[in-house]
């Protein structure tokens, strides 16, 4: 397996973006990430195109197809990824996995999503069908956060948080989205702002919860060839990828409160780096919801079972603490675009 660097970035603005149609979006990550690595589109060849809401919340049913033409880059090779709230990672591990094996010498991991050209309740039925449809969706009802006010009311009955505790995440992270220009939502909130917005599914209340939206973002990687040929003065070079899955059936989770496919995909990448996690200068985790950046606390082994709150209230994830974490906003307030964050979080 070759060397493998990020080499260029780019991403839109997020937010509700009705003025564009998705290839439009995607030409806004598309055109900075080319400008960044001094590249022009036909030097692409490869793209891996991460979404999972084609023809249910847009109009394209194959995005990858019209977004590739639109942006220039007919010719590469094309794929789409479709790994749920993972796509964006599975189009970066395509894009690293086809230059690291001499498929490509440049390749593009491109994520793309457009949320808010449907109402919400439509939006969270198709969200509702992306767990595990027959037997909680269709059943019960179940959508994603009664899921996560599962996860909540579990987490604080075993370990005594409490509602301010789960409300510290999402100040944090609106702290830090109100200095990034690009983020959905850029207002600063306190912990009373969150207790008292209105409950969306006990004991998560609004401000608990990240925003549905649309945006874009991109990455391309190249060899270390490609890097000396191409002079690039910073290359960001991929230390390690750590792949797994778990269960779809909640039921069926060895413990409820832990997230086997973190777990086990964290522990291969720092293997595969020769890193531990206190060895980590920053950090981006799924904060879909604020009691998700708990547990990935506790998962990705930045702090003990049970002793994610108490890091969070020690400043621990902080600029300045000892792992900061989501300091972009994070899914709760740069914005949550489902299917392409993770290509957001590489950016």
């Amino acid at each position: 397996m070759r060397k493998v660097a990020i080499i260029g970035v780019g991403n839109s603005k997020f937010g509700i973006r009705n003025d564009v149609n998705v290839s439009e979006l995607a030409f806004e990550a598309v055109k900075p990430a080319l400008e960044d690595a001094g590249l022009t589109a036909k030097e692409i060849g490869f793209v891996a195109l991460g979404s999972a809401g084609a023809g249910a919340w847009y109009e394209e049913l194959l995005p990858a197809v019209v977004t590739s033409e639109y942006c220039g880059l007919t010719g590469a090779g094309l794929v789409r990824c479709e790994a749920a709230c993972a796509s964006g990672s599975a189009a970066f591990f395509a894009a690293y996995s086809a230059v690291a094996c001499g498929q490509a010498e440049i390749a593009m991991a491109l994520g793309v999503e457009k949320m808010r050209e449907i109402d919400t309740q439509t939006a969270m039925e198709w969200i509702g069908r992306a767990g595990y449809y027959l037997w909680e969706f269709h059943n019960f009802g179940l959508t994603f956060p009664a899921y996560y006010a599962l996860y909540a009311n579990a987490y604080m009955a075993r370990y005594g948080a409490t509602e301010e505790d789960l409300a510290l995440v999402g100040v944090k992270n609106h702290k830090y989205a109100a200095m990034n220009p690009v983020a959905h939502l850029q207002n600063r909130i306190t912990v009373d702002d969150v207790l008292s917005s209105m409950v969306i599914a006990s004991p998560l209340k609004l401000y608990d919860c990240s925003p549905m939206t649309d945006g874009s973002a991109c990455v391309i990687v190249g060899s270390e060839e490609k890097v000396r040929e191409l002079k690039i003065d910073a290359p960001v070079w991929v230390a390690a990828i750590g792949y797994s899955s778990g269960t779809a059936n909640l039921s069926k989770r060895a413990d409820f409160l832990s997230l086997d496919a973190s777990v086990l995909a964290s522990q291969r990448a720092y293997k595969a780096a020769g890193l531990q996690p206190e060895q980590l200068d920053f950090a981006e985790v799924h904060d879909c919801f604020t009691i998700a950046e708990i547990l990935a606390y506790e998962d990705l082994g930045f702090c003990g079972k049970g002793e994610g709150v108490k890091f969070l209230r020690e400043g621990q994830t902080e600029i300045g603490g000892r792992i900061p974490v989501n300091v972009d906003g994070g899914l709760k307030a740069k914005g949550h675009q489902k299917r392409r964050e993770r290509i957001r979080t590489c950016v």
